[in-house]
């Protein structure tokens, strides 16, 4: 088990340290200066977000901006705005690829035979054939709708092990933990530890990206931010799974405000008590 919290780093957390986590917090920060040798997709090239995620959860830093998100998916939850415009076949072509595929679209089989050479075949077949996330076109041009699109002020979204933050230099917007069943329900408990209401953490349906991005950003606007918990878009989990070899984890992404108050709330809390220590003990 990684002991990051022990190595002396810049910054630590206790959180961290007290649910005993397998893979180091991952800070994600605004940057218009790319971090040296950062993990990067290479431009036009397909990728998920979630792999540079984990990579910065083992240790690596990486880096996506507007031109190496990985998928348009990707753009949209790390802040470049509404790349869905940019999908082939626009909105319309993501809308019936998220839903009952393009196959029965006016030119849609067409595209496809164009995209082929671009596309892995899995990525091809969901094109013609659906992903079918949601049940209709229409449906999923509503999932757009209500996403927090957003445009972020800076060049690059920087993903870092939070070990390696100087907090003195930077300021992460979110931080986001890999947890187990037994973890993330400690840190539902300690998001809501001292709030005095019962409703702290939301389960957005949105890509795995989408949750530990846009909607912990949109989050961080608010007087009393909520953690944001994700993974359950199942393609993130199966790209997840061949990164960090694990079944059961969880995203749990959270504003860097209501990170602090978190990381405050540890010392004293059940976390030092007998019925967390029986859930660790029996690990």
């Amino acid at each position: 088990m990684n002991n990051f919290a022990d190595k002396g780093t810049l910054m630590e957390s206790q959180i961290a340290r007290a649910v005993r986590l397998k893979y180091e917090p991952v800070a994600l920060l605004w940057s218009d200066d790319k971090p040296d040798g950062a993990m990067q997709f290479s431009e036009g090239k397909w990728g998920c977000v979630m792999w540079l995620v984990a990579s910065a959860a083992k240790g690596r830093t990486s880096v996506a901006d507007i031109k190496t998100f990985g998928c348009f998916g990707g753009g949209v939850g790390l802040g470049f705005g509404n790349q869905y415009k940019n999908f082939p076949g626009g909105e319309e072509g993501f809308c019936h690829f998220l839903s009952s595929g393009n196959a029965s679209r006016p030119g849609g089989v067409a595209a496809a035979e164009q995209l082929k050479p671009f596309m892995t075949k899995e990525s091809h077949e969901n094109f013609l054939n659906g992903e079918r996330y949601i049940n209709t076109p229409e449906n999923v041009r509503k999932f757009i709708d209500a996403l927090p699109m957003t445009e972020i002020p800076a060049k690059y979204v920087v993903f870092k092990p939070l070990s390696a933050v100087d907090p003195s230099k930077e300021k992460p917007q979110t931080i986001i933990f890999f947890v187990d069943p037994d973890q993330f329900s400690a840190l539902t408990v300690l998001a809501n530890y001292g709030r005095g209401d019962n409703e702290n953490v939301i389960i957005p349906y949105a890509a795995g990206c989408q949750v530990i991005g846009i909607y912990p950003y949109r989050e961080a606007k608010s007087d009393r931010p909520r953690a944001v918990a994700g993974l359950t878009d199942l393609s993130a989990r199966l790209y997840v799974r061949k990164q960090l070899g694990e079944t059961n984890f969880m995203t749990f992404a959270v504003p860097f405000a209501l990170f602090e108050e978190m990381e405050n709330n540890v010392s004293g809390s059940f976390l030092e008590r007998h019925t967390w220590q029986a859930l660790l003990a029996s690990k």
